[in-house]
């Protein structure tokens, strides 16, 4: 049976913090995952997704990322996605596999081939493969405007049907006809959940189950009321609450990510330096600047944590699921 209840709800793909001289900050890391994972009320996590800046990481660096991840989802009983993004099917089965071993992982983030533009059969073929031979469970990424490459929703529905697939992180840019298929009638135990940040609201209404969002590394809390509020059919407040987050992702998002989220959460005191790695170059003053004012506005709901502080950590029940 499908995991497809744990793929609920909100789950955060964490940036990777940096020391100014571009060293991995793993203190800092572990208090943002705690943080996400307690006071803010995610789900669940996501590492070495495109917000992690994982295509510049080393392999080290990669694996002290997953570890770090690993341990704060363990200790509050919540899933870990970690982000597997190749368009060499044969290297992503043999990353795929060395996460299975480690046993740090509950799924993997796989993105449609990019670059590549293997044509709607050949991800097919190659998601199948992945799902057959990479003994994780996988969810779906799709989105277009990186990889090149669009999956239609025939695609999609028989990716679901593959017992090994249990959901797709949707940013395809547009809530469309396409989407609406989609979430009109997604296969047994397929989780559709969000990953366009700005519209989030109104694909939750439609029927999305969750989101991987970048914009919850900042005010996670209210990204994880958001999703509760449409799961419950509070509609007047959802629609308040999400009119607000999206002005606050489209700030967030107005150069590359994440580029403003480090310099937001470095003026909140919660990273050491809001340092990215080239090609990624620091994001404006002017721009963080309007994004962290965005983000005080709803501070009495979100997470905010000066550096240095301790979080409390919540005791997951001994009953808590994993995916």
């Amino acid at each position: 049976m499908k995991p497809e209840a744990h793929l609920t709800g909100l789950f955060v793909p964490l940036v990777t913090p940096f020391t100014d001289d571009l060293r991995l900050a793993p203190d800092a890391l572990a208090r943002l995952a705690d943080e996400a994972l307690s006071a803010g009320g995610a789900r669940g996590l996501v590492a070495l997704g495109t917000t992690a800046e994982a295509a510049t990481l080393t392999t080290e660096e990669k694996r002290a990322v997953v570890r770090i991840c690993s341990a704060a989802c363990r200790a509050h009983g919540a899933p870990l996605i970690v982000g597997v993004g190749t368009n060499d099917t044969a290297a992503a089965i043999t990353t795929l596999r060395e996460l299975a071993g480690s046993g740090d992982a509950d799924a993997a983030l796989v993105p449609t081939p990019p670059y590549t533009r293997p044509g709607e059969a050949g991800a097919l073929a190659h998601f199948t493969a992945l799902a057959e031979h990479g003994g994780l469970p996988l969810v779906v990424y799709d989105i277009p405007y990186r990889t090149g490459q669009s999956l239609g929703t025939g695609t999609l529905n028989a990716l679901g049907h593959l017992p090994e697939v249990v959901g797709v992180k949707y940013a395809t840019g547009a809530i469309d006809a396409a989407a609406m298929e989609l979430l009109g009638s997604p296969a047994p135990g397929f989780a559709v959940l969000g990953g366009d940040d700005v519209v989030i609201s109104p694909l939750l209404a439609a029927g999305a189950h969750g989101g991987i969002l970048a914009s919850a590394n900042v005010r996670t809390a209210d990204y994880a009321e958001l999703i509760s509020l449409w799961q419950r059919d509070a509609a007047g407040p959802a629609r308040r609450l999400g009119a607000e987050l999206a002005r606050l992702s489209a700030a967030l998002f107005a150069e590359p990510n994440p580029t403003v989220i480090k310099g937001v959460l470095h003026a909140q005191g919660r990273i050491p330096s809001p340092a990215v790695r080239l090609p990624l170059l620091a994001a404006s003053a002017d721009s963080v600047r309007q994004a962290a004012g965005l983000a005080t506005a709803g501070s009495h709901r979100g997470v905010r944590v000066q550096r240095g502080s301790s979080s409390t950590t919540n005791v997951p029940s001994p009953t808590s699921p994993r995916v």
